[in-house]
């Protein structure tokens, strides 16, 4: 995908990306709090503010990094998103003045560094930014190879009388990467959403907690903790800085 680099996905998407995103639950929210500890939170990726206005409504200060212009365009557009101090840049690395006591990342978005390289310079980061005793958590979906057939899936993910959403992806697995174009079609017009991920495996990312000298504390499948188990599809990570 030439011209295709870290702001592209927001940048393309922001007028779509609160329809098309899942909605926010009350279990990550209390989770997210409840890691914080009272203190204060960065989210990489805070794209439109999904997460971090309902969770800064409750008190908790909230920080963000995010590549995209837009995406922080459309947060300061909500009530709210004035409050939210944010740096537009690359969250792989990012020097920001002060720690915090829960750094997180949500929706799969760790993988839009799409290099192993970048992935391990963000756990980096991170650490570098915890609070001793902070937190660092990952909501990841865990790869299902068995979906492509010859380095290709085509897929359609919503079908009514008026609109149609497909999913075109190539899967390179020496890289663990996949391009993919989110296809919406209606009458007379046709969207079109790219996105490049570079996937990686609950295990493979517990090595770069632990480069980065962070331990595995918690892996649920999902917000509301349930166990992760051999057959999920999601996984929430939580790893933690040395100290209390």
């Amino acid at each position: 995908m030439d011209g295709y680099d870290k702001a592209t996905y927001g940048e393309r998407i922001v007028d779509a990306y609160d329809a098309l995103s899942p909605a926010v639950t009350p279990g990550q929210i209390e989770l997210l709090s409840e890691l914080a500890g009272g203190g204060p939170v960065l989210e990489l990726g805070i794209g439109t503010g999904r997460l971090a206005l309902p969770l800064a409504e409750q008190g908790t200060e909230v920080h963000g990094i995010d590549a995209s212009a837009a995406m922080v365009a459309k947060l300061r557009n909500k009530p709210g998103g004035s409050a939210v101090p944010v740096t537009v840049g690359d969250f792989s690395r990012f020097k920001l003045a002060r720690q915090f006591s829960l750094v997180f990342v949500a929706f799969n978005t760790l993988f839009a560094l799409v290099d192993q390289a970048a992935q391990v310079e963000c756990f980096q980061s991170v650490a570098r930014h915890l609070q001793p005793g902070g937190r660092f958590l990952v909501e990841a979906f865990i790869p299902d190879l068995g979906r492509y057939q010859q380095g290709r899936q085509t897929s359609a993910v919503r079908l009514t009388l008026d609109e149609v959403h497909l999913n075109c992806a190539l899967h390179d697995a020496p890289s663990q990467r996949v391009t993919t174009q989110h296809v919406i079609i209606t009458e007379g017009n046709c969207r079109l959403y790219p996105v490049e991920i570079r996937y990686a495996w609950p295990s493979e990312m517990d090595l770069m907690a632990r480069l980065a000298g962070l331990e595995l504390e918690e892996r649920w499948d999902n917000w509301d903790r349930r166990p992760y188990t051999a057959t999920s599809f999601t996984t929430v990570s939580v790893w933690r800085a040395p100290g209390s």
